[in-house]
């Protein structure tokens, strides 16, 4: 099919022993640890989640250096679990929710925190301190194939060799598929999506030179430098 203009590049992520995984959309899961909720001053209370996006193209592989973003004076670093979709659906079941899901990858949630606490106070969407360029590094994926399904182990933030965050992926107060059910009551859900699924405490600023070093037990590892 011609087209007015080239069409742009699909965003991709490696995967483990495989073909790339293309993106389709990236969907963040807001405050899903209850120590997370707490430092940002919130009520850890259950309640429904709630959910940002990012553009596909805001993927970042791992070993990259990716410049301090523009605008901002608090470049902050999340650490989470994606959870790579390789089918679609609508109104999914929580038992069902898992036939759904590909593999998964550490990921960092990069954010402006600055723009995003000035875009709170004035009730307007959060996008320019969420969504922004290479906003999204992500590991290599690790299809559910070779790696099950990960529902508990250690999950950590180093940078520059000291730990900034810790927690365990048993925390989540929604867990993987609750996640994936909710959120498909909402939108159709397609094959190539993303989902963040929330970072543990200790979210804090990063500066040029920083080397971050994210881990999830049994998945590939996740270096990048700012800068």
């Amino acid at each position: 099919m011609a087209y007015a203009i080239p069409a742009p590049p699909v965003a991709a992520v490696p995967v483990v022993g495989g073909e790339p995984f293309p993106v389709h959309r990236i969907y963040c899961v807001g405050r899903n640890y209850a120590d997370h909720a707490r430092e940002m001053g919130h009520d850890p209370d259950r309640e429904p989640p709630f959910f940002f996006m990012k553009p596909a193209d805001a993927v970042v592989a791992t070993g990259s250096k990716i410049p301090y973003p523009p605008k901002t004076k608090d470049y902050q670093h999340e650490i989470e679990l994606v959870v790579a979709l390789g089918k679609g659906g609508r109104d999914v079941p929580v038992e069902k929710a898992l036939d759904l899901v590909y593999g998964y990858a550490v990921g960092l949630d990069m954010t402006r925190r600055d723009l995003q606490g000035e875009a709170k106070k004035l009730g307007r969407p959060w996008d320019l301190g969420k969504g922004f360029d290479q906003s999204a590094p992500c590991a290599p994926l690790s299809p559910v194939s070779k790696v099950g399904h990960i529902s508990k182990g250690a999950i950590w933030l180093k940078v520059n060799g000291k730990v900034r965050q810790q927690g365990d992926i048993a925390q989540l107060i929604w867990s993987v598929p609750e996640t994936i059910a909710y959120l498909s009551g909402f939108i159709t859900l397609a094959p190539g999506d993303l989902i963040y699924s929330g970072t543990p405490a200790g979210v804090a600023a990063v500066v040029n030179g920083d080397q971050l070093e994210g881990h999830v037990d049994g998945l590939t590892e996740l270096t990048i430098t700012i800068g």
